[in-house]
């Protein structure tokens, strides 16, 4: 099944998302519900630090920005439909807060997360995908990699991403942190 690429004009309206909607009151449009099919993913697991969530599908917001979970649901991740299906070759990407004015949230621990770690994927039809952690980075979000996470490669790719780093004065984190992880053959 052909799944729809985000066009470079596309990839650049991302970035916006991650500046505006990974504040401490967070911010979307429309979270949707679980899978709409079985191969989508339903959960991701990081067994390493604490991390069962449930996946809200995320998609575009009315302004062409990548949805992030409501706050009132922090400890909750999303998988971008945008992106690929977990296990289809390319990068999918699953968001998730590091902390809303509730406090900590589902990705706070993320910072934790190392190279050769696993994470894992469940499909809708219970599949569970083994992912492993290749490398993080921590990025100014003026300077987020949008071609990095969004763009297309021919690994099995997926990456999960949250805030990190001081806050701004509108109390804003100032950073990204981006877990890059890949499916062995």
């Amino acid at each position: 099944m052909s799944r729809t690429r985000l066009s470079p004009l596309a990839l650049l309206l991302v970035l916006p998302a991650l500046l505006v909607g990974c504040s401490l009151g967070g911010g979307t449009d429309k979270a949707i519900g679980g899978p709409a099919r079985a191969e989508e993913p339903s959960r991701v697991s990081i067994p390493s630090i604490g991390v069962d969530s449930p996946l809200m599908r995320l998609g575009l917001n009315k302004d062409d920005t990548v949805q992030v979970p409501p706050p009132e649901k922090g400890m909750t991740a999303g998988w971008y439909t945008g992106s690929v299906v977990p296990g289809d070759a390319g990068a999918a990407v699953i968001i998730g807060h590091n902390a809303t004015r509730n406090g900590e949230a589902v990705f706070h621990d993320l910072k934790k997360v190392g190279k050769g770690m696993v994470i894992d994927v469940r499909r809708g039809d219970g599949q569970v995908l083994h992912f492993t952690v290749t490398g993080t980075e921590t990025v100014r979000k003026n300077a987020f990699p949008t071609r990095k996470v969004y763009g297309g490669t021919s690994e099995k790719a997926l990456r999960l991403v949250t805030c990190a780093g001081d806050l701004d004065s509108d109390g804003h984190p100032v950073d990204n942190l981006i877990v890059y992880a890949s499916l062995p053959s």
